[in-house]
């Protein structure tokens, strides 16, 4: 059944009208490409928040796992602040502080003939007594020292005059 269009309609429509009872093909074509740009969008904002916890993996663990919450915070509370500290957080290097520490202590107990208890890698608090000594050898006195007695005075115990007005003391 064919039917004859309108008299008062163009002899010549554009490609996208479609006829009655087919499919538009358009609505189609816009449908998909709103989707696919719909789940680029998408991928790019969560690329885009990932973005601190990818340069966070050069550094330290601590520091991943800090970056990584702020990343997380500003993703769901939308507060842009998160992410900026996350993102320079994860470009400065923190300091290491424990490894000169550690090797100090080391260096210390070196010279005082003494070495760390074993296990005691870095982070692990190596316990040592005051007369424990390498297998085999006698403790090495390292210095004299003469025990004094302390006396701690509290601020309670301090007798403080406040002036009075009015007084005179000629």
């Amino acid at each position: 059944m064919t039917e004859t269009p309108n008299p008062s309609a163009p002899h010549h429509l554009p490609w996208f009208i479609t006829e009655p009872g087919q499919t538009d093909g358009l609505l189609v074509a816009s449908g998909i490409f709103l989707l696919v740009v719909l789940v680029a969008l998408g991928n790019l904002y969560f690329q885009l928040h990932a973005l601190p916890e990818r340069w966070a993996h050069k550094r330290s663990p601590v520091q991943l796992q800090i970056v990584a919450v702020l990343a997380i915070l500003a993703l769901f509370t939308h507060n842009s602040i998160f992410w900026v500290a996350a993102l320079l957080l994860a470009l400065v290097q923190l300091p290491d502080f424990a490894t000169p520490i550690y090797s100090m202590a080391d260096s210390l107990k070196g010279l005082a003939g003494r070495s760390r208890a074993p296990g005691a890698a870095s982070g692990d608090s190596g316990t040592m007594s005051a007369d424990s000594a390498p297998a085999g050898e006698e403790p090495t006195q390292v210095a004299n020292v003469e025990i004094v007695e302390v006396t701690v005075i509290e601020p309670a115990d301090i007798a403080v005059e406040t002036p009075t007005k009015g007084r005179t003391d000629a």
